[in-house]
């Protein structure tokens, strides 16, 4: 292995924009990779070349292997770093990168293999150790076995995708008489979504808190774990709000999964960054839940309460290096939490909101972090994920940092589309967030669409009341238009929050 020289970030938005910041810092010119719609999109504009790959759909840019290894080619770039979603857990990927001669910044292709299997990942922590929830441990062959296995462990069971993740070919089932029909529908959605109809049962956990370890490990036979992060919050079973460390756990218990996580690393021969998911049920059981082999879209919270640069331990692995810090030498510090602020609009089931970003204003101060991807006036598209920014607060406890983070999303100021950063506040806001009671039913149990209706209303009547105000005072307004301000979550919810 060598120095890297020039990273190809095989992904866009605001990843993109997190690595090519780390590469600046260590003298490594970056490649970006763009499809026509992000022809001026800034990860595009913020690297030192870029390449145009294709059309909208990713299918014909961001998740092309060839021309992707192409453009590294004709750029001369000597590594790729594939950020998440898209080509990061692909294996034959990696193996393609290893082909051309290019340093692929992420595990080897056999443990994104043996990993991206859950069912195969399931067989590795039994012979590791690592508690898994009760059920199969291979796909299922018909309905008649899946129901003798949902009879064993009892109902209620979950159906999954042997391969994939982000909630999708997954179905939970309460009976019997429903468990054919959710096997049907979780298979067909495994193979649109995966390309693999495989499917498995285990045991559904009632009341879970979704906990994770941030885990890395060098060539040298190194493995140390970054602490954990609580991604309870969710919505159709992908993570809203993230914070570090876990509200629900002890260091006893954060001893135990700390293990885990390392054993569950070692039993694929794990090198690079990864996270361990874990489930922890009401009686403080911890159970695996997956391996993700890549960064994780929540990593900044991490890199807060440790002072580490993930991207940048990434890279001095793959260069070959040691670890750059010890177990004994990682220390957390204070609380961190953040928020994914998508194009969604949470009073109509979180679905995606388009529409260009007539305003984009960003929260700072000391302890805020924003990680963004898209600038005002650009266009939040059909074609790729709704999120728009990250918001991370970082402060000594977690109840300052829970300030501070309100304190941040009052000020965040989007128009144009509907974003979730109205449930955030009222997540965060909330009392079962504030004393860490919470688990991943929090939106089932305490959100309810109509309540956002109302504040829209509120934020309509504080802009009213500021025009009026400013006009008395014969300042010039800065407020836009009435239907503008039905998206504008600013100072004025703030303000209103305090009073």
């Amino acid at each position: 292995m060598k120095p890297i020289n020039r990273v190809l970030i095989a992904n866009r938005g605001e990843i993109a924009l997190r690595i090519i910041r780390t590469c600046r810092e260590r003298g490594i010119e970056t490649v970006s990779v763009y499809s026509t719609p992000d022809a001026a999109a800034p990860h595009v504009l913020a690297a030192d070349q870029s390449v145009h790959i294709g059309e909208a759909a990713s299918s014909e840019s961001y998740l092309d292997m060839q021309k992707i290894i192409q453009a590294a080619e004709n750029t001369g770039a000597d590594a790729i770093h594939p950020g998440y979603g898209f080509l990061s857990e692909n294996a034959a990927f990696a193996s393609l990168c290893n082909d051309h001669g290019i340093t692929f910044i992420g595990p080897n292709p056999e443990s994104i293999q043996m990993m991206g299997d859950k069912t195969r990942a399931r067989e590795l922590m039994g012979k590791a150790g690592v508690p898994y929830p009760p059920g199969t441990v291979t796909a299922l062959e018909d309905v008649s076995e899946a129901s003798d296995v949902a009879k064993t462990i009892g109902y209620p069971v979950l159906i999954k995708a042997a391969a994939g993740g982000g909630g999708k070919g997954m179905r939970i089932v309460y009976d019997e008489k429903s468990l054919e029909s959710a096997i049907k529908t979780a298979r067909s959605e495994a193979k649109n979504s995966f390309g693999d109809s495989r499917v498995f049962v285990e045991k559904y956990l009632e009341e879970p808190r979704h906990i994770e370890f941030q885990i890395f490990a060098d060539y040298h036979g190194n493995y140390v774990h970054l602490f954990e992060r609580e991604c309870s919050v969710q919505r159709r079973h992908q993570k809203v709000i993230e914070e570090a460390p876990s509200a629900a756990i002890d260091d006893e218990l954060r001893h135990k999964m700390a293990d885990a996580a390392i054993a569950a690393a070692k039993s694929c021969n794990y090198v690079g960054a990864g996270t361990v998911e874990f489930l922890v049920d009401k009686h403080k059981k911890f159970y695996f839940l997956e391996m993700n082999t890549r960064l994780q879209v929540e990593h900044p919270v991490t890199e807060m309460i440790t002072g580490l640069d993930l991207v940048s331990m990434q890279i001095d692995i793959a260069e070959g290096k040691k670890l750059p810090v010890t177990q004994e030498n990682i220390i957390k510090r204070g609380h961190a939490i953040e928020c994914r602020i998508y194009a969604e609009d949470p009073a109509d089931n979180f679905l995606p909101s388009t529409g260009t970003l007539t305003r984009h204003r960003i929260p700072s101060g000391p302890g805020v972090r924003v990680d963004a991807g898209i600038e005002e006036g650009r266009e939040v598209s059909v074609h790729y994920d709704p999120l728009i920014s990250k918001v991370c607060a970082h402060a000594e406890s977690r109840e300052m940092a829970i300030e501070k983070m309100l304190r941040a999303l009052g000020e965040y100021e989007i128009s144009g589309v509907r974003t979730t950063i109205p449930f955030c506040k009222f997540a965060v806001g909330h009392d079962a967030f504030r004393k860490g009671t919470y688990d991943t039913h929090f939106v089932q149990n305490h959100f309810k669409p109509e309540m956002f209706e109302s504040f829209d209303e509120m934020n309509i009547a504080a802009v009213v009341s500021s025009m009026v105000k400013m006009n008395h005072q014969n300042k010039p307004s800065s407020v836009q238009t009435a239907d503008d301000s039905v998206n504008m979550q600013g100072s004025l919810w703030w303000k209103k929050r305090k009073s």
